[in-house]
């Protein structure tokens, strides 16, 4: 009786110390939810004292900068293993076409020499149509020949001209590369010295580092994605303005041989919503020749300013330039403005509503964006 007693309490403390090993302690909420998140979910209180601001603002930039550091490493790395390829390839096809260069040369001083001319005068003081055929058949063959060593060495010859010049390329890319990578360095080794400096002059350092560091993961984690998925956004709904043009009457009217589009900031707007609902505290306005988007989504803010202009190479385009970005009330950096420039492309192409249009000239005021297009055939 005893001895099964203590054993049925021995199988408790085992099923126990089972459970208590295996059950996780963490409710599993907790364990589902993104930890940056959860420790990031609201901004940073922007402070009212401009200093303090000035400081977040260049933190950004900083950490901008760096970002742009890193992609620009990136970039050089793939160039230099580009360039080394590329000059591999230009020494091997210059070996490979060193006999060829020889034989072609070869081939032409004997046409210049004259060294053929006798073929050619065997062939036409032929006595009988027999020998005659017989000698223009291998008066073919010969120059058939050298026609085929020509040939083969011209092409070979033009492959290792587009390989240099390829290698060329690369190599000025490169080093333009070079040239930029050091300026964003000692840009940010000065703007880092800036904010150490701000920080020591504050009236608290040890707070503001502090602040100025949970700014930056903020941006890093939550911010910057944020203002990608703004202009993601934007990039997919372009892509569909055309059609949108196309389906309202009066939006695009004809004057003898040019058009003219009139868009309308509220119909603009009214298309964003349609095309994505992140757009519903998001709205463009047309100012003179300058033209705004605000949007705010909980404790996140963003205002875009920029401009169009017309392309016309490779394709005729309304191009448009991103001048400036605020998140939060903070001034992005330009190199963050050219990322997302570069990145999402807001663009108006004509072509896509009728394809023999092409776009003049562009301008903006009073709530309307003006296109003047002409025939293109």
């Amino acid at each position: 009786m005893l001895f099964r007693y203590n054993r049925c309490r021995l199988s408790a403390v085992l099923i126990f110390l089972v459970c208590f090993t295996i059950l996780p302690l963490t409710p599993p909420a907790l364990l589902a939810a993104d930890p940056v998140t959860e420790l990031n979910a609201a901004p940073p209180a922007m402070p009212d004292n401009e200093e303090t601001r000035k400081l977040m603002e260049q933190t950004l930039s900083s950490a901008e900068i760096e970002r742009e550091i890193t992609r620009i490493s990136a970039e050089q790395q793939t160039l230099e293993a580009r360039v080394s390829v590329l000059e591999k390839q230009a020494e091997s096809q210059k070996a490979a076409i060193a006999e060829e260069r020889e034989r072609a040369g070869a081939i032409v001083r004997s046409y210049y020499m004259g060294d053929r001319d006798g073929l050619l005068t065997a062939v036409l003081s032929a006595k009988s149509i027999g020998r005659l055929l017989a000698l223009y058949d291998y008066y073919e063959i010969v120059i058939g020949r050298d026609r085929d060593i020509l040939s083969q060495y011209e092409k070979e010859y033009k492959k290792l001209k587009t390989t240099l010049a390829a290698a060329q390329r690369s190599s000025q890319e490169l080093a333009e590369l070079k040239t930029a990578l050091e300026e964003q360095k000692a840009r940010v080794t000065a703007l880092n010295a800036e904010i150490e400096g701000g920080i020591q002059g504050s009236s608290d350092p040890e707070s503001m580092s502090a602040l100025l560091e949970e700014f930056t993961k903020y941006w890093e984690n939550i911010g910057i994605h944020e203002v990608r998925t703004y202009f993601k956004a934007l990039s997919s709904a372009m892509k569909n303005l055309p059609q949108f043009v196309q389906s309202h009457d009066g939006m695009l009217t004809r004057k003898g041989m040019t058009y003219n589009l009139a868009l309308k900031e509220a119909d603009l707007n009214e298309f964003l919503v349609a095309q994505n609902s992140l757009f519903k505290d998001f709205a463009f306005h047309f100012n003179d020749n300058e033209i705004t988007a605000t949007g705010k989504s909980g404790g996140l803010s963003l205002t875009l300013t920029g401009h169009y202009t017309i392309q016309n190479d490779p394709v005729n385009a309304l191009m448009f330039h991103v001048d400036e970005v605020v998140f939060n009330g903070l001034k992005l950096p330009d190199t963050t403005r050219k990322a997302l420039e570069e990145d999402f492309d807001l663009g108006f192409y004509p072509e896509k509503i009728i394809s023999f249009l092409r776009a003049t000239d562009v301008s903006s005021a009073a709530g309307v964006l003006h296109v003047k297009l002409a025939l293109s055939f």
